[in-house]
């Protein structure tokens, strides 16, 4: 998972950059803006020549380095990587930068990169992600007290609103006995009585079975605990979550690994999904992280032209969480621009097939329990942190609710998946009519906010999804990291606002007022990835050289199929003339030569 050591890495693919993209003198100097050595290698490898780069040079001695003619595969123990090779974030962005203060400032313009065998940016970024974790089981570890039952044992101790009061609410606890995974029953063939309502598990698939696995898993630890002798027996559900946050944790720290090779020479950004308050906060409020991980592995299998994998995992990952799927939304208007339709035919076709086989089995067998799922979906009423609910609590309306006689909300079904779709198909126009096509991970996060910010449920651990998706398409740390803050405030403020007053919580007014500053500043970062869409020589990623590091087969390929703008086809309402897309300002550069498929 860690990669090859740090001086055998591949040579960098570079692709030329896109016309009238700006030079960046930075990028080959030090923060105090003098010259910084680099490395010219001959053609064969056997010399390396120290050069030196001025800021504002355009002849940048670095593109020798990074020419796929003069690179060796190997450098020199003691030869530093150019910036050109890795991205330095003290050096690029301004909020790592003024927070390098705290351990010495930003990077030296002599220090060596690239060279450390031991603390590779990889392992740095799993390093973070596992303290965040742990951080993450402390905040909900109040949720697993136990106290005296009063009969010589022990019970969960739930008292004084402890859930509420310290925000260590989860789901994960109380399922484990509401749903009867305590006694051991499968999913979808048990069901129970809720307030006159026979239930079913209500989860896709893949993650209904997961937790009854992870049940096993602590049943199993309790049996070998209780026959030692001289460990300590903990409660059935406070080992059934630490069990399961642990393997939540290994496969987070999978979509780390999978997201930092996506990366490439940014690899550094995959600091801001381990690094993350979110994480903290929400990584084991529910199963999220499942399907979080399949589908970073899914996007490194695309980003590796691996579209029979992807197609694998994305199926898992619906089977897990409804999500994922959406990614083929994306793949598919930029295949067709590109003209690598069969790709996404053959991805969209591994996950079909590995959903229905999956899913056949619970659907034939227990048809009642498998249903539960989108019946439960149906009937939910808006969401806390949806806009819905904020409209409706705002101002007093009942329009969103269900109808006398119904059970389930129709307006408000229908009005969140019209405007889901019409988002879709905007962010579609987008990819078929922008200058220069968008990356996948730019409409991947689109399409995720809008499933968010559309959507009649927004449980507040779905914001996990885009963490990945973040890295890969913005990585910017400032608006990112209050966005992810602005995350934090929900969580605890709806918390409180469920303790009620009279148990020293709050109002519900303080949480409605934060989430309305999340989605701005949700919305906020849609924007700015629109704007880097639009303006394509401001993109981060683009900046650093490359096209699509997360394209996969899309990755510098030529455009086959290029819809005019809306500016175009209103001068056209106006002038009657017909205007074509016309060739891009930007090209993503020259194509590559064709691959056999795999």
């Amino acid at each position: 998972m860690t990669g090859p050591a740090p001086d055998h890495e591949p040579p960098t693919r570079r692709r030329d950059a896109p016309a009238g993209a700006p030079h960046r003198p930075d990028a080959a100097s030090a923060p105090d803006g003098e010259p910084r050595a680099v490395f010219a290698h001959s053609g064969t490898g056997s010399s390396t020549t120290p050069v030196s780069t001025a800021p504002g040079d355009r002849a940048d001695p670095d593109a020798a380095a990074t020419d796929p003619s003069s690179v060796p595969p190997r450098l020199p123990d003691w030869a530093s990587l150019s910036p050109a090779r890795r991205v330095i974030p003290s050096w690029t962005d301004p909020t790592v930068r003024r927070a390098s203060d705290a351990i010495g400032g930003p990077l030296g313009r002599h220090a060596v990169v690239g060279r450390n065998r031991f603390l590779t940016p990889l392992r740095v970024c799993l390093l973070l992600a596992v303290l965040a974790l742990i951080a993450g089981w402390l905040a909900k570890s109040p949720c697993i007290q136990q106290g005296p039952d009063g009969a010589g044992g022990f019970v969960l101790d739930q008292g004084g609103q402890r859930p509420w009061i310290t925000g260590c609410y989860n789901d994960v606890v109380p399922l484990f006995g509401s749903h009867q995974l305590d006694v051991g029953s499968l999913p979808y063939a048990t069901s129970w009585i809720d307030n006159g309502q026979v239930r079913y598990m209500e989860y896709p698939v893949v993650t209904g079975y997961w937790m009854w696995l992870m049940a096993q898993l602590s049943h199993g630890y309790q049996a070998v605990v209780e026959s030692s002798g001289f460990l300590p027996v903990p409660l059935d559900v406070a080992a059934y979550f630490t069990i399961g946050a642990v393997a939540l944790g290994l496969l987070y720290l999978w979509a780390v690994a999978s997201t930092a090779r996506i990366a490439r020479r940014r690899i550094w950004d995959t600091a801001i999904m381990c690094a993350s308050p979110l994480l903290v906060v929400h990584a084991f409020t529910n199963w999220d992280l499942l399907a979080i991980a399949l589908t970073a592995a899914a996007m490194l299998a695309w980003s590796r032209d691996r579209a029979v994998l992807a197609g694998v995992l994305i199926g898992l990952g619906t089977a897990a969480k409804l999500y994922p799927v959406l990614l083929l939304g994306p793949l598919l208007v930029l295949c067709l621009r590109s003209g690598h339709l069969p790709r996404w035919a053959r991805a969209a076709g591994a996950a079909a097939v590995v959903w229905l086989a999956v899913n056949l089995p619970v659907m034939l067998l227990h048809p009642q329990g498998w249903y539960e799922f989108i019946r439960l979906n149906s009937q939910r009423p808006a969401e806390y942190d949806s806009w819905y609910f904020i409209f409706q609590s705002l101002s007093g309306s009942t329009v969103f609710n269900a109808a006398p006689g119904e059970s389930s909300p129709g307006l408000l079904n229908a009005l969140s998946l019209g405007l889901f779709l019409v988002a879709c198909a905007a962010i579609g126009w987008l990819a078929l009519s922008a200058r220069r096509r968008p990356r996948f991970a730019q409409l991947a996060f689109l399409v995720v906010a809008a499933f968010l910010l559309t959507n009649k449920v927004w449980s507040p651990q779905y914001s996990l999804w885009l963490l990945p998706l973040v890295v890969l398409a913005l990585p910017r740390w400032r608006p990112v990291l209050l966005w992810q803050l602005s995350e934090v405030v929900v969580w605890y403020l709806l918390m409180l606002s469920f303790a009620g007053v009279d148990e020293k919580g709050l109002p519900i007014h303080p949480f409605l007022a934060a989430a309305i500053v999340r989605d701005v500043l949700l919305v906020t970062l849609v924007v700015l990835v629109l704007r880097d869409i639009l303006r394509p020589s401001g993109d981060l990623v683009r900046m650093a050289g490359d096209d699509d590091p997360s394209g996969g087969v899309l990755d510098g390929a030529a455009d086959r199929v290029v819809l005019p703008s809306l500016p175009a086809l209103w001068r056209r309402r106006r002038t009657g003339n017909l205007p074509g897309p016309g060739p891009t300002s930007e090209p993503a550069g020259p194509a590559r030569p064709s691959r056999p498929h795999r």
